[in-house]
C-alpha cells in the first residue's frame, strides 16, 4: 500500500487512508506516520476487528462519516471488511448524488472459508450480493482469482488481475552480514504465517545436516510469547527480534524462509527475491506465480518437507540461489510502475 500510494501521489492524485487501529504496533505506526505529509485526504485509524462483532457498528459509522466528508472519486477497499465498507458506503454516496467508483481487492479474508459449511455459504452469498455494488474487483494473483470463481462464482462485475509491484530501489541487492544466521523468518507471529513450522523445520534440518543450524525470527503478533517458549523448549538456536524493515532483516541470515499455510501474493517473497536473497517458500496461494510452478524452492507447509529443502539450500547457498528467478526477470513482471499504471487505468475506466 505504501509503494502504491507513493506512485499515486507522484502521478498527481490526492490519496487518503482509513485503516485498522487495533493491530500492528510501533513499527507499523512509524511506517504510516512517514506517509502523513503525502496524504492530501488524510490518515484515519479506526479499531476494526478481524471477526464480525458488535464493535463493527461503531467502526462502520465512523468510517462512513469520514468518507462522506471526503467525497472521494475512488473508494478502494482491501480485505473482506474493507471491501464491504468501500462498496456499501460508496453506494450510499451515489444515492446522495456523488459519482464514486467502488473497488474491492479480496486479499484472502473471506476466501479462506469452506463453501461446504453454513458460515462459508453465508459469507460467499454476501460476496455475491456485494458484486451489485462493485465497479471493479482487483485480484493480486491468478490463484486468488481462481479461488473466488470457484467459491463465489464468475464475477458479475468487471474484474482485473494486477500483480503487486516493487519500487526500483527494492531491486538493489542486499548482502548478508558476516555473522548472519542460517535462516530468517520474517512476518506476523500467528499460525497462518507458519512460524511454528519454521521452528520445527529448523531442528529437523539440523539433524539432517549433522550440525546446529541458527535462525532469526523477526516479527510480532499474538503467538510471539508461545513461539519463544517453544523455541527455548526445543533448545533451538533462534534469536527473536521485533519488527523491522524487510531489507534490514534480510542482512541477518543467509536464506529467507516463508512457511505460510495460506497466502494471496505475499510481498515478502517479492522483496526477498528482488534483494537477491535465496528464498524457500510454501507452495500456497500465488507464490508459485512468483517463483515458477516447477521451482525447487517451493515446499509443502509442513516441517518435514521444509526441513529437507532447508538442508539442501544451506549445503550450497550459491548453487541453490542459481535455481531462483533473476532480479531482472522479476522487475519485468512485478514493478510498481506497472502495478500503479494498470490500476490507474482501471480507476479511470470505472469513472467513465
Amino acid at each position: 500500500m505504501r509503494d502504491l500510494i507513493e506512485a499515486q501521489v507522484k502521478a498527481g492524485h490526492q490519496v487518503g487512508i482509513i485503516c485498522d487501529a487495533s493491530t500492528g504496533g510501533a513499527f507499523e505506526e512509524a511506517l504510516l506516520s512517514d506517509l502523513r505529509d503525502k496524504l492530501a485526504l488524510g490518515l484515519e485509524r479506526i479499531a476494526m476487528q478481524r471477526q464480525i462483532g458488535p464493535s463493527d457498528a461503531m467502526a462502520a459509522l465512523r468510517t462512513y462519516r469520514i468518507i462522506k466528508k471526503l467525497r472521494p472519486d475512488i473508494l478502494h477497499g482491501h480485505g473482506a471488511k474493507g471491501g464491504i465498507y468501500a462498496r456499501l458506503f460508496g453506494t450510499l454516496l451515489r444515492v446522495f448524488g456523488s459519482r464514486v467508483a467502488r473497488f474491492y481487492s479480496p486479499h484472502g479474508g473471506s476466501l479462506h472459508f469452506d463453501p461446504a459449511k453454513l458460515q462459508g455459504r453465508i459469507i460467499f452469498q454476501v460476496e455475491r450480493t456485494m458484486e451489485r455494488m462493485t465497479d471493479r474487483i482487483i485480484f493480486v494473483s491468478a490463484f486468488e482469482q481462481g479461488i473466488y470463481v470457484r467459491k463465489v462464482g464468475e464475477p458479475r462485475c468487471a474484474s482485473a488481475l494486477i500483480y503487486n509491484g516493487l519500487a526500483d530501489v527494492e531491486f538493489e541487492p542486499v548482502a548478508a552480514n558476516d555473522d548472519a544466521a542460517d535462516f530468517l523468518f520474517i512476518g506476523e507471529m500467528r499460525a497462518l504465517k507458519g512460524p511454528d513450522i519454521f521452528i520445527n523445520a529448523l531442528g529437523k534440518a539440523g539433524n539432517a545436516t549433522g550440525r546446529e543450524l541458527t535462525g532469526v525470527m523477526v516479527g510480532d503478533g499474538k503467538d510471539r510469547a508461545k513461539l519463544i517458549e517453544d523455541g527455548t523448549r526445543a533448545r533451538q538456536a533462534i534469536r527473536f527480534l521485533m519488527p523491522m524493515k524487510a531489507r534490514q532483516a534480510f542482512q541477518l541470515a543467509k536464506v529467507v524462509v516463508i512457511p505460510s499455510r495460506a497466502e494471496a501474493l505475499p510481498y515478502i517473497v517479492l522483496e526477498a527475491l528482488a534483494a537477491g536473497r535465496p528464498v524457500i517458500a510454501s507452495r500456497v496461494g500465488g507464490i508459485p506465480e512468483i517463483l515458477g510452478d516447477a521451482s525447487p524452492a517451493l515446499v509443502r507447509p509442513e516441517a518435514g518437507d521444509l526441513a529437507a529443502t532447508m538442508a539442501t539450500a544451506i549445503g550450497d547457498v550459491a548453487a541453490y540461489k542459481q535455481t531462483l528467478p533473476s532480479i531482472e526477470s522479476l522487475k519485468q513482471k512485478f514493478s510498481i510502475e506497472t502495478m500503479a499504471s494498470r490500476l490507474e487505468n482501471e480507476y479511470f475506466a470505472a469513472l467513465g
